[in-house]
């Protein structure tokens, strides 16, 4: 029998073959065939040939198995410990899957998180309105807690004073822009953020997402560097759908218990999470991410919970002069902004998880006003994208005061926010769109409110010719 010298003479290790892949690969930490540990967790790697990796552990568990000779598969197959043919072993971890190791300067050392590079809030917020109507309340708030978070990464540890990070939940009606709200942060910082939904994840053990997989998106945002990661931001949207299960005796597996696997991600705390993947398997390389420098904004429309602020705020006997009439918030479009713990509480969120999200603000209900702004105010308003569609062909397109009022008020009808707007618009753009490259004379297409009602046509002028001519789509 062979000793285990000769066994490692036979595999021939090449540990040139650590340096084939190119100067993009040496960005990345080797991860081990048989474990799928990175090197960073596995130690120093040995090559062999076809570009394989393996640990020390998992190399020296191979010999045993081997020198033992007593391995039922091996006696089946016709093996013996001195049959090794290791060619049907290819390096497949993808890069997805790759470990990115921490960005070092010349000297070597690891690059420090340089906060200047953060705007100041105001800044912050100015870029925001270029994209956001209204909300300032909201955008007030959320510049300010980003600004500070990333003050309290750069201060770096006090022993006398340890800020504590300021995690947010984010109320608002549906079609507020809650999510459009931190899709333009994103845009505006320069940190890796990830945006997650509520509705998939399950307790561990079940069909569907672990809460570990929102941190695994945090590691794609920031191209699997854990350092980055660590300073990101996690937006969860739909939180209010994981509330908790009333009325049911079943085990409450998307709701009560994912808000308890929840809490050790925003109090902070050391998470396995698997890279490039959304769950855990033997065949997934696992990193260890710190949760605590970990930005999380929590988001939901948290649907009826006006009623129970208006049951709260009414609770006072109807028999009185001073007795709260029944009625007196019925027509109140800013209720949510009445909303308190006590409140959510009831509405199906645990104390537990409320308590690690002190900073609760909510966003307006759009009125007809904003929504006429939000078509043609914003740097990306849904009018300026058909605008530079038609200008594409060369045709001037322009919407009427009038017509834009008569869609505020569609969209108002549709009681889903600026959603609206965009279907509104597809539909009344669709016969223009479909008739307008039929003819090059076209110049300009003005957009009536009777066009917009259903009684009218729009206004189109050709190329060349001062008066207008009235064109319905298909003649």
């Amino acid at each position: 029998m062979s000793n285990k010298n000769d066994d490692f003479d036979k595999i021939e290790i090449d540990k040139k073959n650590s340096s084939s892949g190119g100067d993009d690969d040496k960005k990345f930490e080797q991860v081990c065939y048989l474990c799928r540990r990175p090197e960073s967790k596995a130690g120093k790697m040995i090559h062999i040939p076809n570009q394989i990796c393996i640990c020390a552990d998992c190399m020296q568990k191979t010999f045993d198995a081997l020198n033992k000779g007593d391995n039922p598969y091996f006696q089946i197959m016709g093996f013996s410990p001195n049959m090794i043919n290791l060619s049907f072993m290819q390096n497949d971890i993808p890069k997805a899957q790759k470990v990115k190791k921490p960005e070092a300067d010349e000297a070597g050392a690891e690059i420090a998180f340089d906060r200047s590079k953060i705007p100041a809030p105001h800044i912050i917020k100015a870029k925001l309105d270029e994209y956001i109507i209204g909300q300032e309340h909201a955008k007030k708030v959320i510049s300010v807690a980003v600004y500070n978070h990333y003050k309290r990464i750069g201060a770096g540890a006090d022993h006398d004073v340890e800020i504590e990070k300021s995690n947010m939940l984010m109320i608002g009606p549906t079609g507020s822009g809650k999510t459009y709200l931190v899709k333009t942060l994103a845009k505006l910082l320069n940190v890796p953020l990830a945006i997650a939904d509520a509705t998939s994840l399950t307790e561990a053990g079940y069909i569907g997402d672990d809460v570990e997989s929102v941190i695994s998106k945090l590691l794609a945002a920031a191209g699997n560097d854990v350092k980055k990661a660590q300073r990101g931001i996690v937006f969860i949207d739909e939180i209010d759908k994981i509330a908790k299960k009333r009325n049911t005796t079943s085990r409450d597996v998307s709701g009560e218990s994912v808000q308890q696997g929840l809490l050790k991600l925003l109090e902070g705390a050391d998470v396995e999470v698997p890279v490039g993947a959304s769950s855990k398997n033997a065949m997934v390389p696992l990193v260890t991410v710190n949760t605590r420098d970990i930005l999380f904004i929590c988001g939901g429309a948290f649907p009826e919970l006006e009623k129970i602020i208006k049951a709260r705020l009414t609770r006072q006997s109807s028999i009185g002069f001073r007795a709260e009439l029944k009625d007196k918030y019925d027509n109140d479009p800013n209720i949510l902004q009445k909303v308190n713990n006590e409140d959510l509480r009831e509405f199906g969120m645990i104390p537990e998880f409320l308590g690690r999200l002190p900073i609760v603000f909510t966003l307006e209900g759009l009125t007809k006003e904003m929504l006429i702004k939000v078509l043609y105010e914003p740097k990306n308003a849904i009018i300026k994208q058909y605008q530079k569609l038609l200008a594409l062909d060369e045709v001037e397109l322009i919407f009427a005061p009038e017509a834009m009022e008569a869609i505020a008020d569609k969209a108002m009808a549709k009681n889903t926010g600026a959603r609206a707007l965009r279907a509104i618009l597809e539909e009344i753009m669709l016969d223009i769109m479909y008739e307008i490259p039929k003819d090059d004379n076209i110049g300009k297409v003005i957009i009536t409110k009777e066009y917009v009602e259903g009684k009218g046509v729009p206004i189109i002028e050709m190329r060349g010719i001062h008066n207008h001519k009235l064109l319905m789509a298909g003649e």
